[in-house]
Formats: structure tokens, C-alpha cells, sequence
């Protein structure tokens, strides 16, 4: 059912986007724009100095191999990282390649046996998704400048080189496409993943489905006025939009999907983004042996040193010729 609600929910949005676009035209898109844009900066800023701003008043960082200690004891660099330089290189790891998706594990129990396999595929499908939605993003950069630099336009020429048909095909949509169809494939057809999966797990996955079918759809089959889209791009970016202009319907949709997509950006699970930056478990250096950190935050506690303790029960110490401070041990006689 909550993927029957997310269903209706993007469904919704779509009709909701073309009849207000129908109506109302570049009014609705430039304050869906605006609107968008000022809530995914403001809850993105939200959302990362409070997290900046929690306490973390223990090193946690999550370890996978040797902790260093011993000189003549090679300890794991990037998978247990003692420095800061090797605390940036597993961040690097892990932002650009995924590193600890691609260790991960599946868990299944068959024919009453445990058995563990990899999650190769959705680290692949992962990996190529999240870069091809990168270079995307990128190449939507010159709907917002005027002239186009020339590094785009070979970025551009670089991405359709395959000439299929006309217009060319970019290889980041065929990417984009494939690597979306799996994860969609898997949220759906995996009965482990289907159990765990909430409305806003479906809703994320399908609305990023929509805006990428009508983004295709522009490119591929339907045909859009790209100098009037342009030029709206362009008023938006200058801060001076148009006031009435005739846009298709499917830039219209696209467009408003984009805008409901960065709203709902800072306050899902896509934050994830800026989360990774300021994990604990990640960004930090495993060095407890070398130094000591000291909890700042914690209130007064009452100690009981040992010194103090063996005061206390010296004599039981002394009667069971239990050794004392110092390594001595004193005998008690009978009088």
C-alpha cells in the first residue's frame, strides 16, 4: 500500500503541474522555482549546521581492518585510518565510489542455512546512477548560461558520441535510465527490501521516475521550443523572469517535479548528500591508542581511585597476602 500512495502522490503532482501550468503558464513555474529553490537552500543549511552542531563526544568511527599500534604491525590505512590525510582518503572513497556499498553483504536464509552474498549489482547500479545524475545536472548548465563556455560544449559532444539518431543520445540518459529501472526493479521485485520500503522510499525513487521520463520525453519524442525555454532558464537565473510566456505542457511537469523535488530534498532521506560529510563513523581518525580524547560534555561524576580503594579494604588486602601498591606484600602473624 505505501507504494500505491507514492503512486498516487506523483500521479497527483503530474495533474496538479500541467493544469496549473495550463492556467497559469510562467507564473506557476516561476514560483514553483523560486519557491524550490529558497526551500531546498534554507532546509539544506537547516539540516547540516544542526548536525555540525551535535556533540560527539566519543571517536566512532566504524573500523575494518588493523588499528595501528606496533611498529612492526601493518595496520589498514584507509579501512582504519590513524591520520587525518587517511581519514580524508576513506571520505574520498567513500563519497566517489561507494566503498563500504561495495563491501556490503546480503544475508539469506536457504534450504535452513545461513547464507551471505554480495550486493554487487546495487553498488554498480548505484554508483552509475548517482555519477550519470551528476554529469545530467552538469549538462543542464547551459539552459543557465549564455554564451555556453566551450568546456560544455565538448562535455556535451563528449557525452553523445555515439550519434544514435537524431537528436544524438546521450550516454548519461542511457545510464541514467538503466541504472533507475534496476533500483525501481529491486524496490519493487525484492520481498526483504518490499517489507522495509516506506512511502517516502517509493515516493523519492518514483518522483525522480517522472522527472526523468519527461526530460527524455522533451529530448526524444515530443518537441519543445528550447529557445523559449532558454530564455525563461535564463530569467529565472538573472533574477528577472518572464512574465507571460507559452512553454509546452512537458516542460511545464518537468519543470515542477524539479521544484517539488528539491523541496522535498532537506527533509527526506536524499539528505544523505550532506550527511556523509559529517558522519562520525566515517570522517574521523581512529588514533584512541596514540591519544586520549577527553569527553567535554560530560557533567562532574564522583571517582573512587584505586589509591582510595585499597585504603579502604587494606586489611582484607593484607590478610589474603594480596600484593599492595608498590608490588610489596605484607604478611599478617598471629599474635
Amino acid at each position: 500500500m505505501q507504494a500505491v500512495y507514492a503512486i498516487a502522490a506523483v500521479a497527483a503532482a503530474i495533474v496538479a503541474a500541467a493544469l496549473a501550468g495550463r492556467l497559469a503558464g510562467g507564473a506557476w513555474l516561476t514560483a514553483c522555482a523560486y519557491t524550490g529553490f529558497i526551500v531546498f537552500l534554507v532546509g539544506f543549511a537547516y539540516r547540516v549546521l544542526r548536525w555540525a552542531a551535535a556533540p560527539v563526544p566519543f571517536r566512532i568511527p566504524t573500523t575494518c581492518g588493523q588499528e595501528k599500534s606496533l611498529s612492526w604491525i601493518n595496520s589498514a590505512r584507509l579501512d582504519n585510518p590513524s591520520t587525518a590525510s587517511g581519514a580524508v582518503g576513506r571520505m574520498c572513497l567513500e563519497v566517489l565510489l561507494f566503498r563500504s556499498l561495495f563491501r556490503n553483504t546480503d544475508s539469506r536464509i536457504h534450504e535452513r542455512r545461513l547464507i551471505f552474498t554480495e550486493q554487487s549489482y546495487l553498488w554498480l547500479a548505484a554508483l552509475a546512477f548517482h555519477w550519470s545524475l551528476l554529469l545530467i545536472v552538469i549538462r543542464h548548465l547551459r539552459l543557465l548560461i549564455e554564451p555556453v563556455p566551450p568546456l560544455l560544449v565538448k562535455f556535451e559532444q563528449v557525452d553523445s558520441f555515439f550519434q544514435i539518431g537524431a537528436p544524438p543520445l546521450y550516454l548519461s540518459d542511457l545510464v541514467f535510465g538503466c541504472a533507475l529501472a534496476y533500483l525501481v526493479w529491486r524496490r519493487f521485485r525484492d520481498p526483504m527490501v518490499r517489507y522495509v520500503s516506506q512511502f517516502s522510499d517509493y515516493f523519492a525513487l518514483l518522483l525522480i521516475v517522472a522527472i526523468a521520463s519527461t526530460g527524455m520525453l522533451m529530448r526524444y519524442a515530443t518537441r519543445v521550443d528550447v529557445v523559449s525555454a532558454k530564455q525563461f532558464a535564463l530569467g529565472l537565473a538573472a533574477l528577472h523572469p518572464a512574465r507571460s510566456q507559452t512553454l509546452a505542457i512537458t516542460f511545464v511537469v518537468h519543470l515542477s517535479l524539479v521544484s517539488l523535488l528539491a523541496m522535498y530534498f532537506p527533509f527526506s532521506k536524499l539528505m544523505h548528500m550532506g550527511g556523509v560529510f559529517l558522519s562520525p563513523t566515517r570522517n574521523l581518525a581512529n588514533n584512541n591508542r596514540a591519544q586520549r580524547h577527553v569527553n567535554e560534555w560530560n557533567y562532574p561524576v564522583k571517582t573512587h581511585t584505586y589509591g582510595e580503594w585499597e585504603q579502604e579494604f587494606r586489611d582484607k588486602l593484607k590478610a589474603a597476602e594480596i600484593p599492595l601498591e608498590g608490588g610489596h606484600v605484607e604478611r599478617v602473624t598471629a599474635d
